[in-house]
């Protein structure tokens, strides 16, 4: 299918902050119509405004992906709205940092619901619809953690494989229907998700100062950038930054390095552990 961003309806989920923003800013300003969704109301809001005041069409709304229901209503506001949706990207997340033996079952239904549940509830709203109409977008939001082992991330990891297996299978299947899916896979990003993500037993604050410090980040508007190149091309797995397409190159052609890198890398989020 042809993408055209220009005059096209998009839903961002997680719009407000982080990655999310960077995408409805990108979108905005390839003349998309987009809807800023988020359950931080007031964040969802501001970013909407601030498009508004630059000319761009852009709306707010509050909604809990975790809440199939929800998920449904906002989809089905989008279609009634402009009367088609051309784009949802599945993106709100969040993260949990430690052990696994650190980590208890809160951690994994909250991470389950949110980062797959999100996603499952997304596409089960927008597919059937973009089916209906022979066209339409869903780029889901993965991680490098879904594409290889990431010890200190288990939980998220897991969650993250599953939008890859869920997003290349349904690519599969909704290529028929004129219906085009990509998912995200970005490295470390500076975002709040990753400044506020919950810490089993972690010093939060000086691990991610020291991935700071060897300047591992990336800023969300590169992310963004890489993400549209990457729709356009229709690239099956978009990979971003740099780094992050590196260190994949590095776990495909030399897994055992990969594993060791690994290693090593839970041996660092290990020094920063406070279990007594």
């Amino acid at each position: 299918m042809a993408i055209q961003f220009k005059g096209a309806s998009a839903i961002v989920t997680g719009g407000a902050s982080g990655i999310g923003q960077a995408i409805v800013r990108a979108l905005a300003a390839r003349g998309a119509r987009v809807v800023v969704a988020d359950i931080d109301a007031a964040g969802a809001e501001a970013e909407a405004a601030a498009l508004r005041a630059r000319g761009c069409e852009a709306v707010a709304k509050t909604v809990d992906v975790t809440d199939a229901g929800a998920v449904e209503r906002l989809v089905a506001g989008v279609e009634k709205r402009w009367g088609r949706l051309d784009f949802l990207f599945n993106n709100a997340g969040v993260i949990y940092v430690g052990e696994l033996l650190d980590m208890g079952d809160d951690a994994w239904r909250r991470c389950v619901d949110i980062n797959l549940w999100g996603v499952i509830n997304g596409v089960c709203a927008a597919y059937p619809r973009m089916a209906k109409q022979g066209s339409g977008c869903i780029v889901n939001t993965g991680s490098i953690a879904g594409l290889g082992p990431s010890p200190g991330f288990t939980i998220y990891a897991a969650t993250k494989h599953a939008v890859v297996g869920l997003s290349q299978s349904l690519r599969g299947e909704a290529r028929k229907y004129g219906v085009q899916v990509n998912v995200l896979c970005p490295g470390f990003v500076d975002t709040p998700m990753v400044r506020n993500a919950t810490f089993a037993n972690i010093d939060g604050a000086a691990a991610a100062a020291a991935i700071r410090k060897r300047g591992a980040f990336a800023e969300p508007d590169r992310v963004a950038a890489d993400l549209m190149k990457g729709i356009e091309n229709d690239t099956p797995v978009i990979v971003t930054p740099a780094t992050a397409r590196l260190a994949m190159s590095i776990l495909r052609y030399a897994p055992f390095t990969g594993e060791l890198f690994a290693g090593r890398f839970m041996e660092a989020i290990r020094a920063f552990h406070t279990r007594q």
